[in-house]
């Protein structure tokens, strides 16, 4: 589920034509790392990792959408956010991973 749930990310992010190419070569980026991460992090914790990749999807889809809604943005933002609580410590990467992909999409505020 999760390497199709990124998989859908990276094309809804490939065809978002009000991003600019090197804000998505940066979200694309980020995408592959948060691949790595929750592929680790599913090995113990597969309900959180598909969690996240699920937020991901949806913070992704908000951030995109042409006809903005911030409100909706910054409330998949923050569940993605919020879904790595309590890996501070087992998985940092994971949560600062997550963090940048966050403030990426938050700064697309179009």
């Amino acid at each position: 589920m999760i390497e199709k749930t990124i998989s859908e990310i990276e094309a809804q992010i490939g065809g978002a034509e009000a991003v600019s190419a090197e804000r998505k070569q940066e979200l694309l980026k980020l995408l592959a790392t948060l691949k790595t991460e929750v592929a680790e992090l599913s090995k113990t914790h597969g309900e959180q990792a598909d969690s996240i990749a699920a937020l991901a999807k949806a913070s992704a889809h908000e951030a995109m959408r042409a006809d903005q809604n911030p409100q909706s943005r910054e409330q998949t933002i923050k569940g993605l956010q919020s879904s790595t609580g309590g890996f501070e410590q087992s998985h940092p990467r994971l949560v600062e991973i997550v963090n940048a992909i966050s403030k990426t999409l938050s700064d697309l505020g179009i």
